[in-house]
């Protein structure tokens, strides 16, 4: 996949493990959302360098074959503030923690009484793709509502629209790359067409907005 210049990879020291906070959260915590294709492994990483360790749960589906989501999730762990997993199913959602969906499932999340969990779906590919980012975004507005942020980034074809759609109509807060960072203006653009996309960003912008809405900085 392509990838432009973006922000300066952060050192390993940044993600020592004592700088972290894991917590399981309880039903009603924010979460966000994060769907991505086509240039999305950089804006994905690039999107994480600028979130702190003590960050609300991330759930993350990049269209991705099975043979390198468990890579890409250790890259991520190794250079991001946050933990950063590949998701097997059933994991508490903690706070600090992103999963990042496996290349053979659909992610979901589920609620349970002691608070949200990752599923997993072996069900037919959506969209063309599994994982796929309307699915995720789908069980963010049918479960979490007005409580989720989703984020939609660069790729290619329409995947993620409709989700973003029906999460902003939950009362979710939505954002989309736009078309100057985007390797492909795909995914953000049709999200913007049927009106799913409450804000759209720079990549570098992306994080900041986010965080600004849960009335947070970036990493000190």
């Amino acid at each position: 996949m392509n990838s432009r210049p973006g922000r300066a990879e952060m050192p390993k020291a940044a993600t020592a493990p004592g700088s972290r906070v894991a917590r399981p959260v309880a039903n009603g915590s924010k979460i966000i959302f994060i769907g991505a294709s086509t240039g999305g492994t950089e804006a994905v990483k690039n999107f994480l360098l600028g979130i702190p360790p003590d960050c609300v749960p991330i759930m993350v589906v990049q269209h991705m074959p099975e043979t390198f989501t468990a890579s890409f999730a250790a890259r991520l762990n190794s250079l991001c503030q946050p933990r950063v997993i590949e998701a097997q199913g059933g994991e508490s959602l903690e706070s600090g923690t992103v999963y990042v969906a496996p290349g053979h499932s659909h992610l979901t999340i589920r609620r349970r009484a002691s608070g949200y969990i990752t599923e997993l779906l072996k069900t037919p590919p959506f969209n063309r793709h599994r994982p796929s980012v309307d699915v995720l975004f789908d069980s963010a507005a049918d479960v979490v509502g007005s409580n989720a942020i989703g984020v939609i980034l660069t790729g290619m074809g329409k995947d993620g629209a409709n989700g973003l759609l029906r999460m902003r109509m939950a009362g979710a807060r939505t954002f989309g790359q736009d078309e100057a960072s985007c390797i492909v203006y795909g995914m953000p653009r049709e999200a913007a067409m049927v009106g799913a996309v409450e804000e759209v960003a720079s990549l570098d912008a992306l994080s900041r907005r986010v965080l600004s809405v849960l009335g947070r900085t970036g990493p000190s």
